[in-house]
């Protein structure tokens, strides 16, 4: 089953991130995968685009606020796919990186992966995420297959090229990623866009426990754009603090911290968050400090360091 890829290059990581998962179909002859990546140097872009977009059995619409943006990919590569959709040519599946108004799309009607739609980066991890959509999709590729018309008896039986190339087409691999270095700034970036999410979940989380617990009485307290404070009272009484705060990158306290002791003087946490990446994509590593001799994920979306803060916090309730 050949598989194309129509993304915007904002969601570069994502996309080679998602590659990755799908490594092992590709290595099963399950699926071959298309995308730009493997266009030639000199080879035409458009013309190598569009013979894929006609030929591929899936189609999966890797699906962003920059892929709503993109005039070639809205108005060219998902308007085709639809079209070869709707004619059985083709199955057209949605994959939901990042949040965004997508429901309301000509692809809205179709069934979205991850599971219900939500958001590869809404995940606790990347990877819980994509071995959700790659699970989908080798259910696809098989419900595709066409059926075997008989037994393949290896001594007997030549084993054949499932496809033969026309004359003067290159045929190559579809692993054609490579390690990607990344910048200061867009390490920077990501850890600042973390805090901030971070900061609307706890006061979002905050707010949503005490409407539940006629009890509970909390606590949100923004100091400024890096550092908050959450408090929690049960009939009164303190049960749960914690400051979280933007380390300072030119000090030892880096990344994103944590203290059960409230913002304080800021040189004493219980835990921290920094930014790691893998070659591909980018991610938040926790110390490991507040969960000493347990199993932790490391590789945290900013939803799963939002998450994982949120555990440490709210189990003082309990």
């Amino acid at each position: 089953m050949e598989v194309f890829f129509s993304y915007s290059h904002q969601d570069e990581g994502l996309r080679n991130e998602l590659e990755k998962h799908l490594s092992l179909l590709r290595r099963q002859g399950v699926i071959d995968i298309w995308s730009d990546h493997r266009i030639s140097p000199g080879e035409e872009l458009g013309g190598e685009i569009d013979q894929h977009l006609e030929s591929a059995d899936i189609i999966l619409l890797l699906v962003s606020p920059d892929f709503l943006n993109s005039d070639y990919c809205y108005d060219i590569e998902m308007k085709r796919a639809m079209e070869r959709h709707e004619h059985g040519e083709t199955r057209v599946i949605p994959v939901i990186l990042r949040p965004c108004d997508w429901q309301s799309a000509p692809f809205g009607k179709l069934k979205a992966i991850p599971n219900d739609g939500k958001p590869v980066t809404k995940h606790q991890t990347l990877d819980d995420a994509f071995l959700d959509i790659t699970r989908a999709i080798r259910s696809v590729a098989q419900q595709l297959k066409p059926a075997s018309t008989g037994t393949v008896h290896a001594e007997s039986t030549p084993i054949e090229s499932t496809s033969v190339p026309s004359p003067g087409q290159k045929v190559r691999s579809s692993n054609l990623r490579i390690h990607q270095e990344f910048t200061d700034r867009q390490r920077h970036k990501f850890l600042d866009d973390a805090f901030e999410y971070i900061a609307q979940y706890f006061e979002g989380s905050l707010a949503e426990l005490e409407s539940r617990n006629p009890d509970v009485e909390t606590s949100f307290k923004r100091i400024d754009t890096t550092r908050f404070e959450a408090t929690a009272y049960m009939n009164g009484q303190e049960r749960s603090r914690c400051g979280i705060w933007l380390g300072d990158s030119a000090s030892i306290l880096k990344g994103i911290l944590f203290s059960h002791s409230g913002l304080g003087n800021g040189n004493s946490y219980n835990e921290s968050l920094s930014v790691e990446d893998d070659g591909f994509s980018l991610f938040l590593k926790p110390m490991g400090m507040a969960r000493m001799g347990q199993h932790i994920d490391e590789r945290l979306t900013h939803e799963g360091a939002a998450e994982y803060y949120w555990n440490i916090f709210i189990e003082r309730l309990r």
